[in-house]
């Protein structure tokens, strides 16, 4: 097949002034995707993509089969039991997607199938579930489902006893909690131009009616309803990236809602009930939460009892609470914990104890308020995903499923561990790292640096199968753990948002210094990875040192932050004003104009990058990298490959089904192995014929 001509978009300039600065964006048009130009060049650098990456199809096979392998196709998850079924999930070799079981009274009863996505692959090529809910008695399930992956949920209810749906829909729905009758079912609705959650209603299954039960006018909040786990109370909260607000009423009553506590700007909290009180994380005397209690019935937060004080080396990430105690999930050092408060009075707090130096802990399915033992998820970068049953009296634990790599995984074969990279202004940077335990760590070995960085979200140091796949090859794989990520508490976030947003990038940059001057990576062989807010990172980082990267790959990239921040009627602005900033305001236009990676791309030489987006994002729109490419591939002065893919039917999370996201994993490391110049990793051949 003939390499056909390098896609060229027409610029078509426009400018805008924004504080008396003279801006070009001669890639504007692209947002308009209803112009038959755009999807004409979309579609041509998906063709440009495919033969330029066409020498690693070989490769990318191989990866696939390797990846492919590693997976037992017909799997099971670990049965939950609440209110006297079994609920599990299932994979079928095959099938695209999970299918969503259950069984009356033990594992031994006949299966009923509550829900399977594979029967309905002949209405979209995007198939994703977003709200499951059973009802208290256990005959209906409320459940949505995005066909485009635009994240627009249509909500339904399946009756459990014929497995047929009612008729009545709702569109965009967001969250969803069963009353305790079978027939009250109270769901978010979002705004359809900005998706943020905006409204809270109540539906009468019965009548097929519903009203209005709050309205949130702020448009930095997003609202969501919830039912505690001991089943007496509704929840609704009201929350933006730094103020939160909650209102409660019982499950059952014909009461209106009650806030907990009023919202104060700046002060974050949130609920759990247990009795006659509500456990309250909240950050009202220090960045990282404190728990408190108040009664049910009312109270102020300066007559609360606290239950644990805040403090400065450790995180309060969230509070569960169960019958006879509390699960506190902390972060410390960088490190998940969870701590185990009983509620008697008689035993003291405790941590479970973890044996790796680098892992992830997360809860598990624990429906039951009255559980004594407390299921859990456990993996490292070496160890795969476990599910463990903790008896909270005992001390001890059962291991209930360790994830299976076919063909077997030995653990000892690789070897993890952090770095620590200072950076100019004396902060301390962890740096995850993974490799085959017998590479020689001489200065000479390609590495794929991963990094984030953002809304105060540690980035997980979890298994993957599909990454043995570069570990066998000889690649190290590293997590630069930067400022405006969770790692080490909000004071980590802070320091990596708003007008100290330029941290995360010369983090990052210092993280890939120390990993070349402790040998671990060959200064010319470490590429990158980010998606979404990372893609911002890759493209800061891209221009701050484009010489230093063998390679990016940039998925769902945010990079046209300018003139995304400055227009309201896009999903998410405004509530990101608080992580990112206004550019109304001209001193917060100055923060984003330093780093945007679009407004500061120049001519000059550019790494070799694959850039991954979809048509039917609705978190990063897709104009957003297809207007990077575009600039990139007129400004810049070398060769290396350049490559735009567009998935025409997915959104942010790209292909839904694990088949076909594994191809996508499959090419994407096919091009990162080819330009680390992995041995049997063919080179990559570029044709700079433009089209037009």
């Amino acid at each position: 097949m003939p390499m056909p001509p390098e896609p060229a978009a027409e610029p078509r300039p426009t400018e805008v002034i924004r504080h008396g600065e003279r801006l070009r964006d001669e890639y504007a048009w692209l947002r308009d995707r209803d112009d038959p130009d755009v999807r004409s060049y979309l579609e041509a650098e998906n063709a440009w993509g495919e033969a330029t990456l066409a020498p690693l199809a070989d490769l990318e096979a191989s990866l696939y089969r390797e990846m492919l392998g590693r997976i037992v196709e017909t799997d099971l998850s670990v049965p939950y039991e609440w209110r006297g079924w079994w609920y599990y999930s299932r994979t079928e070799e095959g099938k695209q997607y999970p299918i969503h079981c259950r069984r009356a009274g033990s594992m031994a009863g006949e299966e009923v199938v509550l829900l399977d996505l594979n029967t309905m692959q002949d209405e979209a090529p995007f198939l994703a579930v977003g709200s499951f809910a059973v009802s208290d008695d256990g005959w209906w399930l409320a459940w949505s489902l995005d066909t485009t992956g635009y994240r627009q949920y249509t909500l339904r209810v399946r009756d459990l006893r014929t497995g047929e749906d009612l008729p009545l829909r709702r569109e965009r729905v967001t969250s969803v909690a069963w009353d305790a009758d079978r027939r009250t079912l109270w769901y978010g609705v979002e705004d359809p131009g900005t998706k943020r959650s905006h409204e809270i209603r109540r539906l009468d299954l019965d009548t097929d009616t519903d009203e209005l039960a709050w309205h949130e006018p702020d448009e930095s909040m997003n609202v969501g309803v919830s039912r505690s786990r001991s089943r007496e109370w509704l929840v609704i909260e009201a929350a933006s990236h730094t103020t939160s607000e909650v209102r409660v009423r019982r499950a059952g009553r014909e009461e209106p809602w009650r806030v907990v506590l009023p919202r104060v700007a700046g002060r974050e909290y949130d609920v759990a009930h247990h009795g006659d009180a509500f456990y309250l994380r909240i950050n009202d005397t220090g960045r990282n939460f404190r728990l408190v209690r108040l009664p049910t019935d009312g109270g102020t937060l300066a007559g609360a009892v606290e239950v644990m004080p805040h403090r400065e080396d450790v995180m309060l990430e969230g509070v569960e609470s169960f019958a006879g105690h509390l699960v506190l999930h902390e972060r410390e050092a960088g490190l998940p914990h969870l701590r185990i408060h009983p509620l008697d009075g008689d035993r003291p707090p405790h941590r479970i104890a973890f044996p790796d130096a680098v892992y992830e802990c997360h809860a598990g399915a624990n429906p039951s308020f009255e559980a004594e033992h407390y299921r859990f998820g456990y993996q490292s970068p070496i160890q795969p995903m476990s599910v463990w049953s903790y008896d909270v009296q005992a001390r001890s634990r059962e291991l209930l499923k360790e994830q299976p790599v076919k063909g077997g995984h030995d653990p000892s074969r690789f070897t993890t561990r952090r770095l620590e990279a200072r950076t100019a202004d004396g902060a301390r940077v962890p740096v995850s790292v993974v490799h085959r335990a017998d590479l020689a760590l001489d200065g000479t070995a390609p590495c794929l640096l991963h990094g984030y960085g953002a809304y105060g979200y540690p980035y997980p140091v979890s298994f993957s199968s599909n990454r043995l796949s570069l570990l066998e090859r000889g690649v190290v794989v590293a997590i630069a753990h930067v400022r405006g990520g969770g790692e080490l508490g909000k004071a980590w976030h802070d320091a990596g948002r708003l007008g100290d947003k330029m941290h995360t990038f010369t983090d990052f940059l210092a993280a890939a210094d120390t990993l070349v001057t402790a040998h671990v990576a060959a200064p010319d062989r470490i590429a990158i990875e980010g998606g979404s807010a990372g893609g911002l990172l890759m493209g800061a980082v891209v221009n701050l040192a484009p010489s230093r990267w063998a390679a990016v790959l940039s998925q769902v990239p945010f990079v046209d932050v300018l003139n995304t921040m400055s227009d309201a009627t896009l999903p998410l602005t405004v509530g990101e004003y608080e992580e990112w900033g206004n550019p109304a305001i001209a001193a917060e236009y100055a923060w984003m104009r330093a780093y945007c990676p679009y407004t500061n791309l120049t001519a000059g030489p550019y790494p070799p990058m694959l850039v991954r987006t979809a048509l039917n994002d609705s978190q990063v729109m897709y104009w957003e990298p297809a207007k990077y490419v575009a600039r990139i591939r007129a400004l810049r002065t070398n060769d290396a490959p350049l490559i735009l893919l567009t998935n025409m039917g997915a959104g942010h999370g790209g292909a839904s089904g694990r088949y076909d996201r594994l191809r996508e994993v499959a090419r994407d490391y096919a091009f990162v192995l080819s330009q680390l110049r992995v041995a049997g990793a063919p080179a990559l051949a570029v044709h700079r014929d433009r089209a037009g």
